[in-house]
């Protein structure tokens, strides 16, 4: 028997003669405060995102390429971090190809050991989709895969990031069946809020001390 099974083990044992306590809690507590008309999710989400520095842009599935190459020239980046076998990021390498944008595209497409240096200190911005979107928080859902590893969104200066607008839902709550995460979960969800902030040292709120330092969303109204 092995730690983790003596630890379940009295863990069980510790609940013999209790009785469990009945679930009776009102599960409109947890939505009914927390629920907008169809029509305004996206201004709530972009206007809670704003009130934590996060940028926002509508787009469009066919937009929303030239709509990164500008944030970057913007920003004077001349390279990204993309997942070129997803589909949003063979979209954006079709069109980097076709239009011959100055931009450099890397791949996550090695175990992070092999290339930790250039992805901590040379790769200033990362490109990924999204699960979804929840209002009441501003917050993006994101769903770490293989394809697309959570650091992508973590370590990058800018993490850029596609929202579909018909993805947005109300609260976390209603987000979590809606997709069922009850049958199932990775082993990382992420909420991500906002860019990287801590207020550690003298309570002073600061940006990017362990993460992005700028978050831009571009919100997809015909998706």
């Amino acid at each position: 028997m092995n730690a983790k099974e003596r630890i379940l083990g009295k863990l069980r044992g510790s609940l013999q003669g209790t009785t469990p306590i009945v679930d009776d809690y009102d599960i409109e507590l947890l939505n009914e405060p927390w629920r907008y008309p169809p029509a305004e999710r996206v201004a709530r989400l972009r206007q809670m995102l704003g009130a934590v520095h996060g940028e926002s842009q509508l787009s469009s599935t066919t937009g929303w390429p030239m709509q990164v190459i500008e944030a970057l020239a913007q920003r004077n980046i001349g390279e990204l971090l993309i997942a070129p076998t997803t589909p949003h990021g063979q979209q954006f390498a079709d069109f980097v190809a076709r239009t011959g944008a100055p931009l450099r595209l890397k791949a996550y497409d090695r175990p992070v050991e092999e290339w930790k240096d250039e992805l901590f200190f040379r790769t200033p911005a990362s490109l990924t989709g999204t699960l979804g979107g929840i209002a009441a928080t501003g917050s993006l859902v994101l769903w770490p895969t293989p394809q697309e590893p959570r650091l992508m969104s973590l370590v990058p200066p800018l993490h850029m990031a596609l929202l579909k607008a018909s993805e947005v839902l109300d609260n976390l709550y209603q987000f979590m069946h809606a997709h069922r995460w009850a049958d199932g979960m990775p082993t990382n969800a992420l909420l991500v809020s906002g860019p990287s902030k801590t207020a550690d040292i003298q309570q002073t709120l600061a940006y990017g001390a362990h993460g992005p330092k700028e978050l831009l969303v571009l919100i997809l109204e015909d998706a």
